[in-house]
């Protein structure tokens, strides 16, 4: 039984894009290895629309991603642990929200810098923090208050 080079080549070829993609699906679902930098932490009420890997900006800029998200169950709020990039300082009076990338887009960790001189270390937390809006909460109580006048 005798392979032609072009059954060799797409064989190859194939095999080269199955092995891209678990990589990719490997990064996109947080399963690579950790970057360098520091981890901080932060405390939610609603965590809605972010998972592992989901992305940390500053300015629009990307800076870390989520690495662990977790329920505390004697606050029963989500615990959200982040990987930041290590060149960076973090003032420790910055603050932390989850904001939305529009309407029809996802959702992401955005930190807003403070104007403190000193700054956060691996493994504090991040304690100004403003969890995920509902839109749909929202538009629920803009309707039941309409239906109230």
């Amino acid at each position: 039984m005798s392979e032609s080079p072009g059954e060799i080549i797409a064989g190859g070829a194939t095999l080269a894009v199955a092995v891209g993609f678990l990589v990719y699906a490997a990064q996109g679902a947080g399963m690579t290895a950790p970057q360098d930098g520091f981890e901080l932490t932060a405390s939610f009420r609603s965590v809605q629309g972010i998972s592992v890997g989901t992305d940390v900006r500053m300015a629009g800029v990307k800076i870390g991603s989520v690495t662990e998200l977790e329920l505390n169950a004697e606050t029963f709020r989500a615990d959200v642990t982040f990987a930041l990039n290590d060149a960076l300082d973090v003032p420790e009076d910055s603050s932390i929200a989850i904001s939305s990338e529009g309407l029809l887009g996802g959702n992401f960790v955005e930190l807003v810098p403070g104007g403190s001189p000193f700054n956060l270390a691996s493994g504090e937390e991040i304690q100004d923090t403003q969890g995920a809006l509902s839109l749909l909460g929202l538009l629920a109580k803009f309707v039941s208050a309409s239906e109230g006048d």
